[in-house]
């Protein structure tokens, strides 16, 4: 798997290791998480996924955390407010490739339906254009997503399915959620705080 960009030359490796993990979520791959993010209480281990610990996902996020006031935070808050939306587009194209509109699993015998959901995925990815290119001008770190998200998109628009949403790869969905992750840390929001942000500039834009 190719790594999200979340490396700053002031951090020491565990620090880099930590940052990481909290932004993907998990690992799949125990070695590649230092023993001391566990010894220090910030990974947990489970079979073979490391996965962060609250004390973790903490720490990554004084790390990440933009200066509260700042010019920058404020760009990217305005920016967080045009992903939202487009967040919402992209879980409930997601959710379309995965079950018709009648609630029954999507079997992929339809190849009307399939190109109809593949259509709704490349508007979604022309919305996100303009921001991510923005993102990148606030912190380096961000220019990563732009090029990652493409790539899974070209691997599922050459029939690769699962370059779609499978959480076992870099997938499209996984890329996402990488990013979502980072963005929140940025800022500083609790998973409750951007759920309601999202709720209400969805909601508003429906009115």
């Amino acid at each position: 798997m190719s790594e999200p960009s979340t490396s700053n030359p002031g951090w020491d490796p565990a620090q880099q290791a930590l940052v990481s993990l909290v932004v993907r979520g998990m690992l799949r791959t125990p070695e590649q998480a230092p023993a001391e993010l566990v010894e220090r209480g910030f990974a947990l281990v489970k079979g073979p996924i490391t996965m962060p610990t609250p004390e973790g996902t903490a720490a990554a996020g004084e790390l990440l955390r933009i200066a509260p006031g700042c010019p920058e935070e404020g760009e990217l808050n305005k920016l967080f407010d045009a992903f939202l939306p487009i967040n919402r587009r992209l879980r409930d194209v997601c959710s379309a490739w995965q079950t018709r509109s009648d609630g029954t699993p999507n079997d992929h015998g339809d190849a009307g339906y399939d190109d109809t959901v593949r259509e709704r995925l490349d508007d979604v990815h022309a919305a996100i254009g303009p921001v991510l290119r923005r993102l990148g001008t606030i912190d380096e770190s961000l220019k990563t997503y732009r090029p990652r998200l493409q790539e899974a998109l070209d691997k599922f628009d050459d029939g690769e399915d699962s370059w779609l949403a499978s959480p076992l790869k870099d997938s499209y969905h996984t890329v996402w959620m990488q990013l979502h992750q980072h963005l929140i840390l940025m800022l500083g929001l609790t998973r409750a705080e951007d759920e309601a942000r999202e709720e209400r500039l969805v909601s508003g834009n429906a009115g």
